[in-house]
């Protein structure tokens, strides 16, 4: 049977979530074929996609997270490139670098711009942490403005463009941890966990044999912009701002609304980025469902993975082995910032 591939035909709003939704349902089928469990992850992904963000995905070494990407990827007919981070790495490794050359029948030299791996529609950084802070800070401009510069000269990034990095949380030796400015950068922090036993029994029927399995294509670049655009034009209502505001705003240990916890464990709380994403985290989250809504439940889901990496707990948390982890989501069953008043 032929993969339900959308097309770019225009179609109502409420035609193009339920078409989405079973492109969704046919991308997880794909992924699953190759990747067994971590579907809370891959939608993670899926949400990060359509919400036109980028992805964090922190896990021990062999749990398939280089796969995984790979395989949305694959899924997407998009072009992807691949940067395998190394202390040795520099920026123009990344984004480029300009080379002289010598013109045919003139024999004059001109410069020609050589365009690095972040020339593709998704870039997999596998191990971003391993590489210096000048290196992971040639993401920077790529990543909030789909764009490099280079030489004096600036060059548009291929449209749709997205960054998912994975990152190893067990090794310190040799790593060097992502700036707060950079983790800003990423919609989702995703944790990939171990395996049930179950599923480990599975993987290890499965890539012990011969089995191949082939990923067919469900969604283009074009189609992938338009159901972005989508995305956005769902509809949320003022309270479900005003909620997600307040939580990011309780994140904040100098904020009114903040409560005691904040205040004694919290160094630094979230920015505004983080109030833009739960709402457009929240959107995606509804239209990968196929509702035309999104609601208080769609804002609970998204905002560990939003905020996690946001809040920057202080010493005292540290002392008390409070990490800000435990924090957010303390915050979020807390509750209170649902009632937007106060």
């Amino acid at each position: 049977m032929a993969s339900p591939r959308i097309t770019s035909a225009p179609l109502d709003d409420v035609q193009q979530l339920a078409r989405l939704s079973r492109a969704v349902q046919e991308m997880r089928q794909q992924v699953a074929g190759r990747i067994v469990g971590q579907q809370e992850v891959v939608d993670g992904v899926l949400t990060a996609l359509l919400g036109g963000g980028h992805a964090l995905l922190v896990g021990v070494p062999g749990l398939a997270k280089t796969l995984l990407i790979q395989t949305v990827s694959e899924a997407l007919a998009l072009s992807f490139n691949r940067v395998q981070f190394t202390p040795d790495l520099m920026p123009g490794d990344i984004t480029g670098t300009e080379i002289v050359e010598e013109e045919h029948g003139t024999g004059r030299r001109v410069f020609r711009f050589i365009e690095g791996p972040v020339f593709a529609n998704v870039v997999l950084a596998d191990e971003i942490n391993r590489t210096p802070p000048k290196t992971q800070a040639a993401l920077l401009q790529a990543m909030q403005e789909h764009q490099v510069t280079a030489a004096g000269k600036t060059y548009a990034l291929p449209d749709p463009f997205f960054v998912l990095a994975t990152q190893n949380p067990i090794e310190q030796e040799g790593t060097y941890p992502l700036p707060e400015a950079q983790l800003d950068r990423f919609m989702l922090e995703l944790r990939v966990d171990y395996p049930t036993r179950a599923e480990e029994e599975l993987i290890v029927e499965q890539t012990t044999g011969s089995r191949d399995v082939q990923i067919k294509p469900v969604l283009d670049a074009e189609t992938l912009r338009n159901l972005q655009r989508l995305v956005r034009r769902i509809p949320v209502s003022k309270s479900l701002i005003a909620a997600a505001v307040k939580l990011v705003r309780m994140t904040r240990p100098g904020d009114p609304s903040a409560p005691a916890l904040v205040k004694e464990f919290v160094e630094w709380g979230a920015g505004p980025r983080a109030s833009q994403y739960l709402v457009l985290g929240a959107k995606a989250r509804a239209a990968l469902d196929g509702r035309p809504m999104a609601d208080l439940e769609d804002v609970r889901a998204v905002a560990p993975a939003v905020m996690r990496h946001r809040v920057v707990a202080n010493f005292a948390a540290e002392a008390a082995d409070r990490s800000s982890e435990d924090i957010v989501l303390e915050l979020i069953a807390n509750r209170s910032w649902e009632s937007a008043t106060g």
